[in-house]
């Protein structure tokens, strides 16, 4: 046997369920998301796979995983219709019969109960599990996963394929019987550094040296906008592992600067946010070609409400002369899409909605509309505040197309008055 197939063997599996999944109507996340998770654990992942809602193809990839890892994880399948075939699959491929368990089941019909729904028969299978399986609760939702090593050496857990259940059970009884038997030796301390303004190639040339270390590594993601810094460290305590951690964090955010606007869960907007509610100050947004994106933005962070006073989306020129005060001549002249016009609007949204700070957007979106002056990618963006108005340009291109042009037009936005503020203490 060859020396990384005997490796493999020692590995993590991943199995993501679902003909959804197959057919693109899902994206699959919770793969993404799993991998992560695996990675900061420390433990070894070597191979995904997806397949849709067929007992003989999912009996299958289950067979050959067997062979291949030491622990299976799956996603989805867990549900009561029909088309759930997971757990009464994996019960039949290792011949073991499945058993109701009571306890289940009263809680099931409690949780249906709570939610005002009437439990039905079908609900009643999310209660089977396989003769000596261990039930992975789920706190939230109805399907309860289980933890069964149906041979020795090969353990499977199973997760719903909703990503808020899965992810809740993930980190409340998984991690924890992971840490305990899956083979965790040392302690994993992995911290995600959020960078915007820069390529991921260029990242990676400024910070190659870096990306070099054994411990901790350095891994770049990109994203629309955004570029990712995994930085994971393991020690025999977490003390241990974050003083591996903490110096490569300090070297990386001193040498990018404000390139670097968060991490973790931090995104643009909640940093905005809490700039401002450090400083006591409110924001209200003027938005034409990303119709409410923005705004969007801003309230998908919790307590926005605090400093985000409102907006104005002032799609057509009327609505931007009639609720953000742009005068028609300056339209005539400039056009909606313009430096005079968007300053205007950000303005105009400022007294209105009476922020102290306003940020502004129109742009040709597509993937219709642009001229050979004002193509299709072309944006401008207005930040105001008690200061006075910032004024910039993007030219995105339009083989973005049209969601990404709006998406980027969002992010240059935040990160604009993110400088901004920061520039003004």
């Amino acid at each position: 046997m060859a020396m990384a197939e005997a490796s493999a063997r020692h590995g993590v599996e991943i199995l993501c369920v679902g003909t959804e999944l197959l057919l693109g109507n899902i994206l699959n996340g919770n793969a993404r998301w799993l991998a992560e998770e695996l990675a900061a654990l420390g433990l070894p992942h070597y191979r995904q796979t997806v397949v849709g809602d067929n007992v003989e193809r999912l009996k299958q990839s289950v067979l050959e995983a067997v062979d291949r890892s030491r622990i299976l994880i799956t996603t989805g399948g867990l549900g009561p219709t029909p088309d759930d075939l997971t757990t009464e699959t994996l019960a039949a491929v290792f011949d073991t019969p499945l058993e109701e368990r009571p306890d289940l089941w009263v809680e099931i019909q409690a949780k249906l109960s709570d939610s005002n729904r009437t439990s039905a028969l079908s609900n009643r299978k999310q209660a089977l599990l396989p003769r000596g399986a261990q039930v992975l609760p789920n706190p939230s939702g109805t399907a309860p996963g289980m933890i069964w090593s149906p041979r020795p050496g090969f353990t499977v857990l199973t997760f719903p394929g909703v990503p808020s259940e899965m992810k809740q059970m993930w980190s409340q009884t998984a991690v924890p019987w992971l840490r305990q038997h899956g083979g965790v030796k040392d302690i994993f301390v992995s911290r995600l550094l959020r960078f915007t303004g820069i390529a991921e190639s260029t990242l990676a040339e400024q910070v190659a040296d870096l990306l070099e270390l054994d411990n901790p590594t350095v891994a770049p993601y990109a994203g629309l906008g955004e570029v990712k810094l995994r930085l994971t460290a393991r020690g025999e305590t977490i003390e241990q592992a974050k003083q591996f951690l903490n110096p490569v964090d300090a070297a990386l955010r001193s040498r990018m600067g404000l390139l670097c606007f968060g991490s973790d869960d931090e995104s643009l907007a909640s940093v905005v946010l809490e700039l401002l509610r450090q400083r006591g100050e409110t924001i209200a947004v003027a938005e034409s070609c990303t119709g409410g994106g923005l705004g969007a933005a801003l309230t998908a962070v919790p307590r926005s409400s605090e400093v985000f006073l409102g907006g104005v989306i002032a799609y057509s020129n009327a609505i931007k002369q009639a609720l953000l005060d742009v005068p028609a001549e300056l339209l005539d002249r400039h056009g909606a899409v313009s430096d005079p016009v968007v300053r205007h609007m950000a303005e105009g949204a400022r007294q209105r909605l009476g922020a102290d700070w306003s940020v502004a957007v129109s742009g040709v979106a597509g993937p219709g509309g642009g001229t050979q002056a004002k193509p299709v990618g072309l944006v401008h963006i207005a930040v105001a505040g008690p200061h006075g108005c910032q004024t910039s340009q993007e030219h995105f291109g339009f083989r973005r197309g049209r969601l990404g042009i709006q998406q980027l037009s969002v992010v240059r936005s935040l990160d604009r008055l993110r400088k901004f503020l920061l520039d003004r203490g």
